[in-house]
């Protein structure tokens, strides 16, 4: 592979805030889907299991989504 100061960065900052936010909305979109599933009567329980829960999952999201973004930049540099 060669490196030309040219190429596409694999991680850019614009790529970086879109992440970001959608990041955010899975997270606040899995906290609503979990909140019912939660077996506590108490509000203030159910609300900081469900948003913990969720905080996890979007860990998980941040990183499948990064990975993604990163190896189709990959695909479209190899492709060209």
């Amino acid at each position: 592979m060669s490196n030309n100061s040219n190429e596409q960065p694999l991680v850019s900052k614009k790529g970086i805030v879109i992440d970001l936010i959608l990041t955010v909305v899975f997270f606040f979109y899995m906290r609503d889907v979990l909140i019912p599933h939660v077996p506590s009567e108490d509000p203030i329980a159910v609300n900081i299991v469900a948003s913990m829960t969720s905080f996890c999952m979007s860990g998980v999201f941040w990183m499948a989504v990064n990975m993604f973004r990163v190896t189709l930049v990959d695909y479209q540099r190899t492709r060209r």
